[in-house]
């Protein structure tokens, strides 16, 4: 069968090659990356690589090169094999990743207080979510892309959340087990399950590793408080980022000490409140003041931390960032536990039992569910 894209056209030079396709598409392509990449240097079975970085030459230098069946073949020079590469595995890999895999894009929403979740975020039945693998696709896709998506008419049945969940990723067990309860107890060891309102935070910053998403199941709903909060950390992140820049750069820079004991466990963790890729992308936000725990009195950067890290917080607080829910029986939420700080409103429990239940994702899982979808529905990029 042809290549859908195929080479029609190639400017070779020692040290680079431009292809262009039967669209008029064009990349050009460095010869070490062409060295790097050769099909045949890979295991025909998993595709995994059968060689080291060490094995290849210092500077390797096109000797020829000629479109051949819709793709590429390539020879190197002081080599005696010729290389393949197919023309839509070229195009693939010239796009960018997030062209490639659409769930590594972001959709910031700053403007939490203006948004409706049924409207403005990814809203399904769950009977549809089930039933049709191309709407949980697209609503896993948005779940990965805005950190927060919404499922409505889930059975309001204790465990139910963990047959949904099983449909999105892999459940991670911690010392609360496979599921959690959020409901009123006597002497709580969380305050999650007191009548309290929660400020937006993000949960289990004292794990390694954090928590990549949370779901929550509404089982019973009170009617009078217990209103869901919800709020983009990227997007805030990103707004102090460009109005404070001193406190910004202290945020990113100070380890933060968390800390969680209870009868069963003792867990301890440093990152900085927020986390930055390599190439200084905001890829995170650890946000807990409940169980953040002191700093070293003797640290250095105590004098800098404080002020940023108040003005942190007072930002969290500021309602045009926060997206309010009254979430009914049998609705869930998932989000972006590294980028989406959840809360809630006080409630009275002796008024209106309100229950919810919860579990954690890996983060891993759920983008593998969104590849293996997108595979299984016929639109797989490699």
């Amino acid at each position: 069968m042809p290549e859908a894209h195929a080479i029609t056209a190639i400017q070779m030079m020692p040290d680079a090659l431009t292809v262009v396709w039967n669209d008029g598409q064009r990349a050009r392509f460095p010869a070490l990356w062409l060295r790097d990449s050769r099909a045949e240097d890979r295991d025909p079975h998993s595709g995994q690589r059968l060689v080291d970085v060490a094995d290849l030459p210092d500077e390797p230098r096109i000797r020829a090169a000629r479109a051949a069946n819709g793709g590429l073949e390539l020879e190197f020079e002081g080599e005696s094999s010729a290389s393949h590469y197919a023309g839509e595995w070229l195009r693939e890999h010239a796009r960018a990743a997030a062209e490639r895999r659409p769930e590594l894009g972001t959709n910031l929403w700053p403007n939490g207080a203006g948004r409706d979740a049924p409207h403005d975020h990814a809203w399904l039945e769950y009977a549809a979510f089930s039933a049709a693998p191309e709407r949980r696709l697209h609503w896993l896709t948005r779940l990965a892309q805005d950190g927060i998506a919404f499922l409505a008419g889930v059975p309001s049945r204790e465990g139910a959340i963990l047959e949904a969940c099983a449909q999105m990723g892999r459940v991670a067990e911690t010392n609360y087990g496979l599921l959690f309860e959020v409901r009123s107890v006597a002497r709580p060891e969380n305050l999650a399950y007191s009548d309290h309102g929660l400020g937006l935070h993000t949960d289990n910053p004292y794990r390694e590793p954090v928590p990549g998403f949370q779901a929550l199941h509404v089982l019973v709903s009170s009617p009078d408080g217990g209103e869901s909060l919800f709020a983009d950390g990227l997007a805030i992140a990103g707004h102090l980022r460009s109005t404070e820049p001193e406190a910004f750069a202290v945020l990113t820079s100070t380890p933060v000490p968390f800390q969680y004991r209870s009868a069963d466990a003792d867990l301890y963790a440093e990152r900085p409140l927020i986390q930055l890729s390599a190439d200084g992308r905001i890829t995170a936000v650890h946000y807990n003041n409940r169980s953040i725990a002191p700093l070293p009195p003797s640290s250095t950067t105590l004098a800098a931390f404080y002020p940023a890290y108040r003005r942190f917080a007072r930002l969290l607080r500021e309602p045009r960032f926060q997206m309010r829910r009254h979430m009914g029986d049998g609705e869930l939420v998932v989000f972006d536990n590294q980028r989406t700080l959840h809360g809630r409103t006080a409630f009275s429990s002796q008024r209106h039992p309100r229950h919810l239940q919860g579990c954690y994702l890996t983060r891993d899982s759920v983008y593998s569910e969104i590849g293996l979808l997108r595979r299984r529905l016929g639109d797989d990029r490699p």
